[in-house]
């Protein structure tokens, strides 16, 4: 008879489920719940590396040795699938971002007082946890939260909360301050001599009137596929480095043979630029930055790609539309593509490529592309926000 305290499996939110069926936090696969509600520590219950596990909300997971983690990523996408019917899928197992290796993030920064914090909020609430440490930030962005909250002091109303978003690009460290003022020459002094002191690649503030930039001293950009693609303050990016290379090599056996191919939801061309070279590439997303960002890097390298302003959401690629590629890829934000795998679910499109931060939102619009006739054939997990509940996936759907 099995134990009923034993922890069997990790829930979605990351608290442990023993075997009949009591959800525990902070709780490991192996450990045992004892009558008392505490823990017997198993195998796969690890150290938690960083000081301010589990107060700060970035992690949840820290608890869990690699094996375990690396379960749960590839668990999150099997589950979801079979929610949805979807059984007998080569789901792979998961690949893990490193530590430390997080080259994009969005701080919150408060005065209370003398003390000012800077760090991730408390998950479920409002509370800063003032980081001393980070296991997940890349050490470049990091090496400016000392600085940042020493800038950010005065700068920052009483109990208001403003925001720091940090991106690693090719020149360096970008910062964007949200919800500050700077006016007038004293500031805008200060905010140029700490730019140039820490050597940012760039520095912008929002006071809620839209981003000025304060320090530049050359346009920022990022590479894809060996173009540079100039880059509007925290424009989207994966979130590592190596977790961008995992998902771009995950979908491309779906575009190797595609000689024209659409990548929709482009961003700034993560994917059409890696994987696009000597072939043509429509590639569309509904910011306009990020478009014209694309269209003028592609036209530069003299890339054979159309970069088109076109929200799919309100006007997706229709079945006529899909149909004149060898392959489509999609990039959606969290809430899937519905409306576009409408369309597609009834192509005759020989391939198509999935790229999803949201296994729920996937698997929904997996269901309807396999209704369709098309067979999901292999799904790649990814794990680039280490030790957190977010999983990301890139999955491979071929037309019988």
């Amino acid at each position: 008879m099995s134990d009923p305290g034993l922890i069997v499996r990790i829930a979605a939110k990351g608290d442990g489920v023993t075997a009949d069926g009591r959800h525990v936090p902070m709780s490991a696969p192996g450990d045992r719940l004892r009558g008392d509600g505490g823990l017997d520590y198993g195998p796969h219950h690890a150290s938690p590396p960083c000081v301010h596990y589990p107060l700060c909300g970035g992690c949840q997971l820290q608890h869990l040795d690699e094996e375990s983690l690396a379960d749960y990523v590839r668990g999150r996408v099997a589950g979801a699938l079979v929610g949805q019917g979807i059984e007998g899928v080569n789901v792979l197992p998961a690949i893990l971002s490193a530590p430390q290796t997080r080259r994009r993030a969005a701080l919150r920064v408060a005065r209370f007082g003398k003390k000012t914090a800077l760090g991730f909020s408390s998950e479920g609430s409002h509370r800063i946890v003032d980081l001393s440490m980070c296991a997940v930030l890349h050490s470049a962005l990091f090496a400016l939260v000392e600085p940042l909250r020493a800038l950010l002091g005065d700068m920052v109303g009483e109990r208001r909360a403003a925001h720091v978003k940090l991106t690693l690009a090719d020149q360096g460290v970008d910062v964007l301050i949200e919800g500050v003022e700077a006016d007038g020459l004293a500031a805008a002094e200060r905010l140029s001599a700490f730019a140039s002191d820490h050597r940012l690649a760039r520095l912008s503030i929002d006071d809620g009137t839209g981003i000025q930039t304060r320090h530049e001293p050359e346009p920022l950009t990022m590479t894809f596929g060996g173009v540079a693609v100039p880059m509007p303050p925290y424009a989207f990016l994966q979130a590592t480095a190596d977790g961008e290379a995992a998902l771009v090599n995950a979908v491309r056996p779906a575009l190797d043979g595609a000689g024209v191919w659409a990548d929709l939801f482009c961003g700034l061309g993560t994917f059409a630029l890696s994987l696009g070279a000597g072939k043509r590439v429509y590639a569309a997303e509904a910011a306009r930055d990020l478009v014209m960002a694309l269209k003028g890097a592609a036209n530069r390298a003299q890339a054979q790609l159309f970069a088109d302003h076109r929200d799919l959401f309100r006007r997706p690629l229709t079945t006529q539309e899909a149909n004149r590629f060898d392959a489509i890829l999609l990039d959606p934000p969290r809430a899937g593509a519905r409306e576009q795998a409408i369309q597609l679910a009834s192509a005759t499109v020989p391939a198509i490529a999935y790229v999803s931060c949201n296994p729920s939102s996937f698997a929904r619009d997996a269901k309807m592309l396999i209704e369709g006739g098309y067979t999901l054939e292999t799904v790649q997990p990814v794990g680039q926000f280490r030790w957190s509940t977010h999983v990301e996936l890139a999955a491979i759907f071929r037309r019988a």
